[in-house]
């Protein structure tokens, strides 16, 4: 197991990469048409698509590193990259080319199923939540350890759900101004999380370094 204050990071980090405030314009723009309850449904399979996506990715991160011939300090430094890219997009307010294309945003429209595509996947759930969630999964050993990383990341959906069944008041009290307060809030937390985890991975590629 990790440290208490580590499991705590994890889960600060991975809702910043979510980010569900971000996703508050593009929910509401694709469910104007629905009813309140039909909206609380699509948020419900948002944070599940979530939630199941990120427990299979982080379980089989063992796999996938091995597969790629790739160890956990290079998949550090790979994944500082992308988050801290991801900041500075928050930091702007914008949407990063690693959470949606253009092209994606175009196609949404044509999606019936929204909570799944585009919401959960790829305007939450991207490299940098995948990468974050395979990195903190892989740190730590034993069940417990396991538990307790799926535990917060149950939360952390829970979180997603409540936020996005609460978009439309969220929206109003807030606005665009108070919703890009809060991405580059997120945004410079989460560059210093990318920062450390970079290193964290240099010191591992380079034991000298440390």
């Amino acid at each position: 197991m990790l440290d208490a204050l580590d499991y705590v990071r994890f889960g600060l980090t991975l809702f910043s990469i979510l980010d569900p405030f971000a996703a508050i314009p593009l929910f509401l723009l694709l469910t104007d048409s629905r009813s309140a309850q039909q909206r609380s449904a699509t948020a419900r399979t948002a944070a599940l698509a979530v939630f199941v996506t990120l427990v299979v990715a982080g379980f089989s991160g063992d796999l996938i590193l091995r597969l790629l011939g790739a160890s956990l300090p290079a998949f550090q430094v790979g994944g500082g990259i992308v988050l801290f890219l991801m900041a500075l997009s928050m930091i702007n307010a914008q949407l990063s080319p690693q959470q949606q294309t253009p092209e994606e945003a175009s196609e949404a429209s044509d999606r019936s199923a929204v909570g799944v595509v585009p919401i959960a996947m790829p305007l939450l759930v991207g490299p940098g939540s995948i990468s974050a969630t395979i990195i903190y999964i892989e740190r730590g050993t034993g069940w417990q350890h396991k538990g307790l990383s799926v535990a917060i990341l149950a939360l952390i959906c829970l979180g997603i759900w409540v936020v996005l069944k609460l978009a439309q008041p969220i929206g109003d009290r807030l606005g665009r101004t108070g919703l890009n307060i809060l991405n580059r809030i997120f945004g410079l937390l989460l560059a210093a999380v990318a920062v450390q985890i970079f290193a964290n991975g240099l010191r591992g590629l380079f034991p000298a370094l440390g």
